[in-house]
């Protein structure tokens, strides 16, 4: 049986999915927590259903891996953008991004919390973002990504102690499905983006994944309470989607 189980959340594709094909060739078990199953099968791969928008589903969620997973690694992953002009904003884009970036963090933390304390050692990531920094469209993204930033430096300072380090990995434009809802692939604005990104292209899966990988491992102890952008230097200056 592997040492290692991760919780990752939207373990079902893109960055997700990518992480727990590494995390997998590393021998960890992996559970994906979203509303649909992995397209994959592997025998150290676990899925449980939940919508993590829905409080209820996820409480119900955290319960069932609890009570048969001994999770050292809880990585949320999970997210979505819903963009619009801020006179277009409503005050649920807010509550509603809150608790999926955010609640259903707590959430499922609290569950596993007791067995990382018990083994005097966890490992706590976040998929933050670089529109943290802002973002025209981002209202509610923006707000929760950079209230993601610090709730992971608080949780960082209570769980050091306990052998339990908490960080954050802040994609900038990454080639997901959640880049694609907003910028047309194969676009001008695509070309033009990837232009103005110092190091000249835009992100793959795999460049967050490896940020993720460096944070996982048991022997980075040493690293706690951090965001690492992972941006090709765009959140060194300005750039706008």
């Amino acid at each position: 049986m592997s040492e290692y189980t991760a919780i990752i959340t939207g373990a079902n594709k893109g960055i997700g999915a990518d992480l727990a094909a590494r995390l997998l060739e590393k021998n960890y078990r992996v559970i994906s927590v979203a509303r649909h199953a992995p397209q994959v099968s592997h025998p150290n791969l676990f899925s449980v259903e939940a919508d993590l928008l829905d409080e209820d589903a996820v409480t119900k969620a955290a319960a069932e891996i609890a009570s048969t997973h001994n999770v050292t690694h809880l990585i949320h992953n999970a997210g979505l953008i819903w963009p619009n002009l801020v006179e277009d904003a409503k005050p649920s884009d807010i509550t509603g991004l809150a608790q999926l970036h955010l609640g259903s963090a707590l959430t499922l933390l609290q569950a596993v919390l007791p067995s990382m304390k018990n083994a005097g050692f966890g490992r706590i990531m976040f998929n933050g973002s670089r529109a943290a920094l802002g973002v025209p469209t981002r209202t509610a993204y923006s707000a929760s990504k950079a209230a993601m930033i610090g709730m992971a430096r608080t949780w960082a300072l209570e769980l050091a102690p306990h052998g339990i380090t908490v960080n954050v990995v802040a994609p900038g434009p990454i080639q997901t499905d959640n880049f694609w809802g907003i910028v047309e692939k194969g676009s001008q604005q695509e070309t033009d983006l990837a232009k103005r990104i110092p190091v000249g292209r835009l992100g793959r899966v795999e460049d967050v994944s490896n940020a993720f990988l460096f944070f996982c491992d048991p022997a980075n102890s040493f690293v706690t309470g951090q965001t690492l952008y992972v941006c090709g230097g765009a959140s060194v200056g300005t750039i706008t989607i």
